[in-house]
């Protein structure tokens, strides 16, 4: 028998219905025979061929549980990186890892930082934990690390930094990382987050693998999900502290990594010729679209990942989401970044060939309506 005041049905813990849920980019154009879908950061030239075949014949053995320990695709990180694999840890998309980092350090009562315009898993990764949120402002749509500075507390056990920064492009400089690590508490965690790492033409850039190396609270995630074109197989791994590796390998799932991704990231990391290959078209392409809108009279954030961030002031006469509505009409699939707080502006990854040169023309011609009335 219940009393009154004990409810008639599960109830989740207390901030759970709080949390806002993730909303991906739109994927389609009802009605449209041809899309362009350049709102996730997809890699245009798709996986490696290699990684295609070892998917497929991953197919012949469904039956049979991945290996829990993923060694083999651990020891491929590590010769590919030059890293121990024993602190290698992989997880289904590098998400699974930043939820296991918050759930692992941060609960009720402790606070986690991120910034203005940070990746919106960390946000969810530290409610979800039962943590609270703790927002540091940018300066120039780029991390500050004074600002983060000036967030910590007695009470703070993770900082999540996303460098190259999603949506905005921008990154912390390796000399920034440091200063902002070297003066935090010794209990905080510092994880850096280079899901595009890959793409980074950056002499002053550090993807964090020396900081992991060097201090025993810093964390570096990564992915498959972008460069390496495996986004629908779900595989990220991290290099961390033995201690953290330990933690993490506590509470992860046992086989959170399937049969099929491990095959196909160890055949990824082998074809680095595909990997130069996305490389060099990102080269080329992100400087040919930053220059192309910026042609247009449009501001472009710098960016050194594989998307720009486009910008739309009202006060100009322009819409974000005018531009949007013109651009999916075209069949041209851009992400609004409104859930970011930049409600003025879009995302767009770098894509095809003919995807980019019909974006630039497709915002040429919403420029002369939105400008010309």
């Amino acid at each position: 028998m219940t009393s009154s005041s004990t409810p008639d049905r599960p109830v989740p813990r207390p901030g759970i219905l709080a949390i806002e849920p993730y909303v991906p980019g739109k994927s389609g154009a009802p009605g449209l025979a041809k899309i362009y879908k350049l709102s996730s950061n997809e890699t245009p030239l798709g996986p490696s061929p290699q990684a295609v075949a070892a998917l497929g014949q991953a197919a012949g053995k469904l039956e049979l549980y991945p290996d829990g320990s993923v060694s083999r695709l651990r020891a491929a990180l590590g010769a590919a990186f030059g890293l121990d694999a024993n602190r290698i840890v992989c997880g289904n998309g590098s998400d699974d890892l930043l939820h296991l980092l918050a759930m692992a350090y941060v609960g009720p009562g402790d606070e986690g930082i991120l910034t203005e315009h940070g990746f919106a898993v960390y946000k969810i990764a530290i409610l979800a934990s039962g943590g609270t949120p703790v927002i540091a402002r940018e300066t120039k749509l780029t991390a500050d690390v004074d600002a983060i500075l000036a967030c910590v507390t007695d009470r703070t056990r993770i900082v999540y930094i996303a460098n190259p920064n999603n949506p905005t492009g921008t990154f912390l400089p390796a000399s920034e990382i440091a200063r902002l690590h070297a003066a935090l508490p010794k209990n905080v965690l510092l994880v850096l987050d280079g899901a595009y790492s890959e793409y980074v033409r950056r002499p002053d850039y550090s993807d964090g693998t020396d900081m992991v190396r060097a201090h025993n609270n810093v964390v570096m995630t990564r992915t498959f999900s972008k460069i390496f074109g495996l986004a629908s197989l779900r595989l990220g791994w991290c290099y961390a502290p033995a201690e953290v590796c330990d933690a993490l390998n506590r509470i992860r799932g046992p086989f959170n990594v399937n049969g099929g991704a491990l095959e196909a990231g160890i055949a990824s990391l082998a074809d680095v010729a595909h990997l130069e290959k996305a490389v060099a078209h990102n080269d080329r392409w992100l400087a040919w679209l930053t220059a192309e809108l910026r042609a247009l009279d449009l501001q472009v954030t710098p960016s050194v990942a594989n998307f720009v961030l486009i910008h739309f002031p009202p006060a100009s006469g322009l819409s974000a989401a005018a531009a949007d509505d013109f651009l999916t009409r075209r069949g041209l699939i851009l992400r609004g970044v409104g859930s970011y707080g930049l409600p003025d502006a879009l995302r767009l990854t770098v894509g095809s060939e003919d995807a980019n040169r019909l974006v630039v023309d497709g915002l040429r011609d919403y420029l002369k309506v939105a400008r010309n009335g």
